[in-house]
This record gives C-alpha cells, sequence and structure tokens, in this order.
C-alpha cells in the first residue's frame, strides 16, 4: 500500500508540474504558474528516488499508475467523466503495474 500511495504522489506532482504549463501556454494563465509547475516537476524526480527497487522497473510500474491517476485527473480536474474505456485501460495499466512491482523476485 505504501509503494501505491507513493506512486500515486509521484503522479500528481508530475501531472501538476505539467498542467501548470499548459495553463499557462493554452489558456493565458500567468507566468509565474511556472514557477510551481518547476518545484513540482524537482517533487516528482526527487519522489522517484523513494522508490524501494532498481530505477527501470519503477519508471515501468509508474506509468500505470500515471495513466489511472491522469484518469482521475480528466474527470476531478478538466470535469469529463472518463468512458468505460478509459477505465478498463486504467484497470489494465494497473494490473501491470502490479505484476511488475509484486511479482516474486529471486534476485
Amino acid at each position: 500500500m505504501k509503494t501505491l500511495l507513493l506512486f500515486v504522489l509521484t503522479a500528481i506532482a508530475e501531472i501538476v508540474g505539467c498542467y501548470l504549463p499548459y495553463i499557462w501556454l493554452r489558456k493565458g494563465g500567468s507566468a509565474w504558474l511556472l514557477l510551481p509547475a518547476a518545484a513540482s516537476l524537482a517533487l516528482f524526480a526527487w519522489l522517484l528516488t523513494l522508490h524501494p527497487t532498481a530505477a527501470g522497473r519503477i519508471y515501468a510500474a509508474y506509468g500505470g499508475v500515471y495513466v489511472t491517476v491522469a484518469m482521475g485527473w480528466l474527470w476531478w480536474v478538466d470535469a469529463v467523466k472518463p468512458t468505460r474505456w478509459d477505465l478498463l485501460g486504467a484497470t489494465l495499466c494497473l494490473l501491470g503495474m502490479g505484476v511488475i512491482m509484486f511479482a516474486p523476485r529471486t534476485a
């Protein structure tokens, strides 16, 4: 559960770090949004270092959680309800993350 929570926090930090420049560029937001965006992306990079296994495995598994959190962002921030296909895709991504992160390892 701790690993999954860490993945979710990592995904939120990345999404916020990318969403704020989007607001600036596409929606006429203030350039000052770039400061918290940079801080959020730095937090994202730092959070990646806290994960308990090899970097390549973390990046692969993180992708599944990122997709799922992005679907939540679509719903809660963009006010667009995900379709059943969106939810199925996110579920498959989470299943893949679970296989990658929690499979038994010998070395």
